[in-house]
């Protein structure tokens, strides 16, 4: 069948960070391809005050870094981050007296802190030198999508620059954030049950945790002392506070809490979220009083699923348009690089005029298994948030399954290689069985603990966890087939031997607890040697 005539190979709806980078991939990929990108916001937009979403991790950093080429303006122009800090410290001053989670200097494999006004504006420059038709200051009035089947373009009614105009797409993808333009039209919005609330501000200057405390020894905890460039949570039952520094100079804040726990209205104006503030977080709340608000938000229900992401039909959902996970370990870049690159592979089958609706069904089917099996890691978990015995355990977990599988398949570019996908079914099948038993042993174990305080003014430094390090380094291998299957049957023993060391340790304290069927999925296999002995451990014992 003839194609109809079209103005553009691919329309995206929405020109922030999840269209912007379609584009700019799209147009790496193939620079014939024309692309147009319609975005409501006038640009150039704000720096700093603008969106939340600052803080990237291993996917998503290596997605901005390499994969569109970015490296050099995240050198330059972003600021390079410290890692994850977490401190607990609910309802104290002495934040420096407090368990602290953290590494004492970076991790080999790099991740930024993305001022998300500053990174927008040289997306939207960088998609144009690539000759991306982007029109800012576009608001979408109609979606005329075709009929299934059909070879017809979608067509895309908006009013730019006070005149009416009309594009027609043989692609049309919604990047257009919790809009969800195509999202609403289509009916796909669903509910997931992660019921969390949260509330964000910026503020004028740094806030640097190293001005907390005049200890020597809890100021020479890190080199270099540069505490600021972390991504620092400072957590609470069924809470934690964010602190994201932006290379425009100010500073991210933001609440997220379970609903039930920590009820919005206590939180959703400045003035509710401050004095909130002062009682669970008094030193940081202290510390904001000497700078000035730049902006302040609240959204309630945050996280939201949805049906279909991919049709055979030539339309797709990217980014926050489609669906959203939790910000606890800032996932949000690392599905939009994933969801881009499934839609990249899709348009370019097309465009070569392969059969694409079978990858189509199947990547969408992989995407929601990666949603699902991060979901985990977040939904019934905040009321841990505060123990600092169970949680310093937990975060361990939850990145070594993160660095074991997705990063790896992401990093080595095999997402979309579906020969090995198919060779590691067993592999995967067995992490996410690992780690749905081992999230509801963390829920019983945290249920569970007394509550007694361990050591206090301690660092426990994921720096010198050799094989956590190592883990984290080797996401930049470049393995042939057999090494890369090889690498992630490793890593799911090493989920295997940590899984059976924290069921070991919690059992100390817990004789009858049940294993949540770990004990099976262990079986009676060789062990490793104790997977958390740095001296760290031995003090969350």
């Amino acid at each position: 069948m003839q194609r109809s005539a079209t103005d553009a190979d691919v329309l995206i709806l929405g020109g922030g960070l999840a269209g912007l980078t379609l584009a700019i991939q799209l147009l790496r990929n193939d620079p014939e391809l024309r692309v147009a990108v319609l975005e409501r916001r006038p640009h150039p937009v704000r720096e700093a005050a603008h969106k939340v979403g600052e803080s990237t991790v291993e996917i998503g950093a290596h997605y901005f870094a390499e994969v569109l080429g970015l490296r050099a303006h995240l050198d330059d122009e972003q600021i390079r981050k410290f890692g994850f800090r977490f401190f607990f410290s609910d309802g104290r001053g002495d934040v420096d007296a407090c368990t602290e989670l953290g590494v004492s200097r970076l991790l080999p494999t790099p991740s930024w802190q993305i001022d998300r006004g500053r990174f927008e504006n040289f997306l939207a420059e960088r998609a144009r030198a690539l000759g991306a038709d982007f029109r800012d200051g576009a608001v979408v009035r109609a979606i005329d999508m075709a009929e299934p089947g059909s070879e017809a373009p979608h067509r895309v009614g908006f009013v730019h620059a006070g005149v009416e105009a009309e594009l027609a797409a043989r692609w049309v993808v919604d990047a257009s954030g919790r809009a969800g333009l195509l999202k609403r039209k289509l009916g796909l919005a669903e509910s997931n049950g992660h019921d969390a609330n949260a509330v964000w501000w910026r503020v004028e200057g740094h806030v640097d945790p190293n001005a907390w405390s005049t200890d020597p020894d809890w100021l020479g905890r890190c080199t270099p002392p540069d505490r600021w460039r972390s991504t620092n949570h400072m957590c609470g039952p069924g809470y934690w506070f964010w602190l994201i520094p932006l290379s425009s100079g100010s500073h991210s804040l933001g609440i997220v809490c379970d609903a039930k726990m920590h009820p919005l209205e206590r939180m959703n104006t400045h003035e509710r979220a401050t004095a909130w503030l002062r009682e669970r977080q008094p030193r940081v709340a202290a510390a904001l009083e000497a700078h000035t608000l730049q902006d302040f938000l609240f959204l309630r229900r945050f996280s939201y699923g949805c049906r279909q992401v991919f049709s055979a039909d030539r339309w797709a959902l990217t980014g926050e348009a489609g669906l959203f996970l939790d910000p606890f370990y800032s996932p949000g870049s690392d599905f939009i690089a994933i969801a881009n690159t499934y839609i990249c592979d899709l348009i370019a089958r097309d465009r070569a005029g392969q059969e694409f609706a079978p990858h189509a069904a199947i990547y969408q089917q992989l995407y929601f298994s990666f949603y699902e099996n991060t979901m985990t890691l977040y939904q019934d978990q905040y009321p841990l948030f505060g123990d600092e015995q169970v949680m310093p355990v937990k975060v361990i977990w939850d990145y070594t399954f993160y660095w074991a599988l997705l990063a790896p398949l992401f990093f080595a570019g095999r997402l979309t290689d579906l020969a090995m996908l198919g060779r590691l079914r067993g592999d995967l099948a067995t992490a996410s069985a690992l780690n749905l038993a081992m999230q509801a042993l963390l829920r019983d174990w945290g249920a569970r603990n007394d509550g007694a305080a361990p050591p206090a003014a301690r660092l426990l430094d994921q720096f010198h966890i050799d094989w956590f390090h190592e883990m984290n380094r080797a996401l930049g291998d470049r393995l042939e087939d057999d090494a890369f299957a090889a690498r992630v049957a490793g890593n799911v023993a090493r989920m295997r031997w940590l899984a059976a060391e924290i069921l070991a340790r919690v059992r100390r304290d817990h004789p009858g607890l049940d294993g949540h069927g770990l004990d099976a999925l262990l079986g009676d296999g060789p062990r490793s040697p104790p997977s958390l002995t740095p001296p760290w451990y031995a003090d969350a014992a």
